[in-house]
């Protein structure tokens, strides 16, 4: 029953978007008695709630999230340096970590380009085809960097990296460098430029912003990236 709940609730993603209780046992292949078993029980437990369009996660699950440590400590931890760095820029700033093979965006501010991005707070996205992705893979153990190597590499453009040699050859001008870059890997007419975030040499994190391509600005952007990164290394280590 645990399972099959966990498997409901999952069934939402990536979009969180409403869902009829045929689309959530077609999406869970359970059968629809219990798809509707289960979701009742789980909305008496307030963690799905009916709405006129459908079955929406819940209230209970939103506060239950707000007290995971990555939301707390962390993203307050991080937003005093994700501001700074938005005022330096005025463009969009990410911070992320790592979930297995994705990247995981932990927090997001806005900027003033209004171009359209694929990543949204909670959303995820391949390790490879992300400039926060791969500056985090870049300071990784090696073990993790054959792991994500050994299998295909998952493209979300025509200019993600799909060659492992490529990848590593990068991951190691990453190392070198200190940032990373997406130049539209992860979404076309969007690029970025990442730091780590290192607590005793190991990358718990990574901040980045993104640009309009055309706006890319290197010399501009990686000294900013790079200090608000260390910044926060700093205060996360103490």
């Amino acid at each position: 029953m645990l399972e099959r709940g966990v498997h409901i609730l999952q069934s939402f993603r990536p979009t969180g978007q409403p869902q009829s209780l045929s689309a959530i046992a077609r999406r869970t292949d359970l059968p629809k008695s219990t798809t509707h078993r289960i979701v009742e029980v789980l909305a008496g437990q307030g963690l799905l709630e009916r709405t006129g369009e459908g079955w929406v996660l819940g209230r209970a699950l939103f506060e239950l999230g707000e007290l995971v440590p990555i939301k707390r400590r962390l993203r307050e931890t991080a937003l005093p340096f994700m501001e700074d760095l938005y005022e330096a820029t005025h463009e969009t700033v990410h911070l992320a970590v790592r979930d297995d093979l994705d990247v995981l965006y932990a927090e997001k501010i806005r900027g003033h380009s209004g171009v359209d991005m694929p990543s949204r707070v909670g959303g995820r996205l391949p390790l490879s085809s992300t400039g926060v992705g791969k500056t985090l893979l870049a300071f990784s153990p090696a073990s993790l960097v054959e792991e994500v190597v050994s299998r295909p590499l998952r493209r979300l453009t025509e200019h993600s990296i799909s060659d492992p040699a490529v990848l590593q050859d990068e991951l190691a001008t990453i190392r070198a460098a200190g940032v990373g870059y997406d130049r539209e890997e992860a979404a076309l007419g969007v690029s970025c430029v990442a730091a780590p975030v290192l607590v005793r040499g190991e990358p718990v994190a990574a901040l980045s912003v993104s640009v309009p391509s055309g706006q890319l600005q290197p010399a501009r952007l990686a000294p900013a990236v790079r200090t608000a990164a260390l910044a926060l290394s700093r205060a996360l280590s103490r």
